[in-house]
């Protein structure tokens, strides 16, 4: 790459968007919701690991970018569900292309027999 194409590496949009689904637990809700995870109490049993307070917190930011939409339902007890909006159900594909490069390169290899220990074949 040349000195001239150093301007066209850059891509505003680019950054904007990877440093938005890039943050942590995000990519994660969004896949959640992807496959139908809608409810809030969902989403935490979905996603191992992921606090309450941290959940709350990406979803707020998604909200604000337009990327779910919070629904009230006013019921006993009241109903809060999370969707995604169009902009957020078109992250559907670089969900997928992530999914999959992931399992080509992420996935643990097949373990190998410790150093100096013989692995007999089986007839």
């Amino acid at each position: 790459m040349s000195a001239n194409d150093s301007s066209s590496s850059f891509c505003p949009y680019y950054h904007r968007a990877v440093e938005l689904i890039g943050r942590r637990w995000t990519g994660a809700i969004i896949r959640a919701m992807l496959s139908g995870v809608s409810r809030f109490s969902e989403l935490a049993c979905t996603i191992p690991g992921l606090s309450d307070r941290m959940l709350s917190e990406r979803l707020k930011d998604l909200e604000s970018e337009g990327v779910v939409v919070r629904t009230v339902t006013p019921s006993t007890p009241v109903r809060i569900e999370y969707h995604l909006t169009p902009k957020g159900r078109d992250l559907a594909g670089a969900v997928e292309a992530i999914s999959a490069w992931a399992s080509a390169w992420l996935a643990e290899p097949e373990r190998k027999p410790a150093r100096g220990k013989r692995v007999r074949a089986r007839a």
